[in-house]
């Protein structure tokens, strides 16, 4: 079997560490160990947790924590995984046989696009509109459907453009999938890091095939956990369980035990405020920044998640642009390449807002640079 090279995670694992400003992550600044578990005596019986082998589909209580983010779910319909990634690979896994048909909104995380080419189906891209804010255009949707179709994959609330799909349009891709008997894969990561408002809807319970997807990496600020996660029916947990089996087995006993902690009511409302008040203090520099370049970009606000996607109205090479950054001004950003777009970017605004700033002001001289020629 042939992989595509996953561009953006190598390009993001190769040089985050080696540059001064990194503003090409997608998530929330971290939290630390003593941050999240901020009382003595419950940090006292962590430190105390013997690391054997846990229980690979995730404990019970970290499942049950899990399940009530969704409507009506219950332990059973949860299976914790090795982050987010792995819960969209074994449920890709699960679905594709060669020769099916995969719709897949684009832009979009390219993880799910790369493993159904190389299980051998045909993707078909199902663009979101700028023209729209970044919302589908559904007619185009049914156009795309045929009785081929296997999967359809959304992200939602989306990366890179931070746009969430209405409850509508949720409906109407759950009527175009049913039609078909289509699976809808729903990654959901970004799912609590709303600007305003409670939880994005979810595709769960919308639909008998639907599986959802997600995780602690971005909403939460707990990426260094690895926890993800697979909502789905007792039936299809199940089963996916087996397809676990084969690749990560189990979540490590520390992470089980740090991410029941990091969801336990209470406490994952006080880490989602902590989520909202880096939203609202950080991406004023965005806009701010972006409103001396009006000729030059443009930018939908997004209404979730710590990342900016920006278009480029000259139509430059970004993949070129980001790697002059790199070198010349050790600035790490995502060319939209990476993400199936060319002429966009995206900036992550989840970190430190003075270091946010800092990154614009060296790509403005870059752009100072290239006007005096």
């Amino acid at each position: 079997m042939q992989i595509t090279p996953f561009e953006l995670e190598r390009w993001q694992s190769v040089w985050e560490n080696q540059v001064e400003l990194n503003i090409s992550e997608s998530g929330i600044l971290p939290l630390s160990v003593r941050e999240l578990v901020d009382d003595p005596a419950e940090l006292e019986r962590v430190l105390r947790v013997p690391l054997g082998y846990p229980q690979t589909n995730g404990t019970e209580a970290l499942r049950a924590n899990i399940a009530s983010l969704y409507p009506e779910a219950g332990a059973e319909n949860v299976l914790v995984t090795c982050g987010c990634s792995e819960a969209n690979f074994i449920a890709t896994w699960s679905q594709i046989e060669r020769g099916d048909e995969v719709i897949f909104m684009a832009p979009n995380y390219m993880q799910v696009d790369g493993l159904a080419r190389a299980f051998g189906a045909t993707v078909k891209r199902w663009p979101l509109r700028e023209e729209l804010r970044w919302a589908p255009d559904l007619d185009e949707l049914r156009r795309l459907v045929t009785p081929q179709t296997r999967l359809i994959a959304v992200c939602n609330p989306n990366n890179p453009t931070g746009a969430s799909l209405s409850e509508d349009a949720i409906r109407q891709i759950c009527a175009a999938a049913t039609k078909v008997g289509a699976t809808i894969l729903a990654d959901e990561v970004y799912r609590g890091a709303e600007f305003e408002g409670g939880l994005s809807p979810t595709f769960w319970g919308r639909y008998e095939r639907v599986i959802c997807t997600g995780g602690l990496s971005k909403a939460y600020g707990l990426p260094g956990l690895r926890t993800g996660w697979v909502i789905g029916s007792q039936k299809l947990v199940e089963r996916l369980w087996g397809y676990h089996d084969y690749t990560s087995i189990g979540p490590a006993m520390l992470t089980d035990g740090l991410a029941t902690l990091a969801l336990a009511p209470g406490r994952r409302e006080r880490i989602l405020a902590r989520t909202k008040r880096i939203l609202h203090q950080n991406y004023p520099a965005v806009s701010e920044w972006l409103g001396h370049h009006r000729e030059q970009f443009t930018h939908v606000p997004p209404r979730a998640g710590a990342i900016a996607w920006i278009g480029c109205r000259d139509g430059r090479n970004t993949a070129q642009f980001a790697e002059e950054m790199r070198v010349r001004k050790s600035v790490l950003l995502v060319p939209g390449e990476q993400l199936g777009m060319p002429s966009y970017l995206r900036i992550g605004f989840g970190g430190d807002a003075a270091h946010l700033r800092r990154a614009f002001a060296r790509i403005d001289e870059a752009f100072a640079a290239v006007a005096r020629g």
